[in-house]
């Protein structure tokens, strides 16, 4: 899907059952931590990126906040993320370990923009006290909008037999032209869920394909930018990864240049299905 309307930095696409719209990139944390956390997310907010998306259990919540804190831009502008990986030992623990990473994130009488559910793999109970905590969440007005990830279209189904919100905000899962999981993206553009797009550059691991420096050359851009370039052009939302300075700023300038048919589609054969991603392929 390529874009009419020309995609900029400021682009921001509508969530389901939210007044919400979130930054069509984002910036990821993975593996970042202590001042490394901290000059990377400044790097980020200085070149534009308005939309950092981080997790429980990359255990770097309280440098995310004080990175936010300390770059006086208006929390209006600001879209936060994190997620939960497990439910606690009841729903009251759940909820509170959800108030808790709000508060690092944004202070005791903050919010955070969206919280997902990190993954499925908790069994159907701990799935819906999960979401039945979120729902808690935004009902108190701590979280603006939820979401999961890694969900297959079969958990969606089941999601929807419970939650007094449906459907989810987003589905944040592992795309890029290696694994581009198309059944259950389909799913999530059929019933308006966001879809965001995890390892967008594949960490790295196929930065020497040759259909991806050739489309690179073509446009006389980086690879990575050839890979962001086309989740936004496909209308997912990538979350690329760095703790460069240079790739940061790299990673966020792919609003110059457009692929063309021709290039989407090249990149659309790269597809290998499930076995072409590098940390989790949904059920299809």
């Amino acid at each position: 899907m390529s874009s009419h309307k020309p995609l900029t930095l400021m682009t921001r696409l509508a969530l389901p059952n939210s007044t919400l719209s979130i930054p069509v990139i984002g910036f990821g944390v993975y593996q970042s931590h202590g001042d490394t956390c901290l000059r990377s997310c400044k790097t980020a907010l200085e070149n534009g990126y308005r939309h950092i998306d981080t997790a429980q259990y990359y255990a770097n919540e309280a440098e995310i906040g004080t990175a936010l804190r300390h770059s006086n831009i208006p929390r209006s502008e600001l879209f936060i993320t994190s997620k939960i990986l497990t439910p606690r030992k009841d729903p009251e623990a759940t909820y509170s370990s959800i108030v808790n990473s709000v508060h690092k994130l944004a202070g005791e009488e903050g919010y955070v923009d969206l919280f997902l559910i990190h993954s499925p793999n908790c069994g159907v109970e701990g799935r819906k006290m999960l979401w039945t905590a979120l729902e808690g969440a935004k009902e108190e007005g701590l979280v603006r909008a939820i979401g999961v990830s890694n969900y297959a279209p079969s958990h969606l189904d089941e999601l929807r037999t419970y939650a007094r919100s449906w459907p989810p905000a987003v589905n944040q899962i592992e795309l890029h032209p290696f694994c581009q999981q198309r059944s259950a993206v389909k799913y999530c553009e059929a019933n308006g869920i966001v879809v965001e797009a995890y390892c967008p550059l594949v960490r790295n691991q196929r930065s020497t394909d040759g259909t991806l420096i050739a489309v690179a050359e073509k446009r006389d851009v980086s690879v990575a930018q050839v890979l962001i370039r086309y989740c936004l052009q496909k209308g997912w939302v990538p979350l690329p990864k760095s703790d460069t300075p240079v790739r940061i700023k790299e990673n966020v300038d792919v609003f110059g240049f457009e692929l063309d048919g021709e290039d989407m589609e090249r990149l659309d054969r790269l597809d290998e299905g499930s076995r072409g991603a590098i940390v989790e392929a949904v059920e299809e």
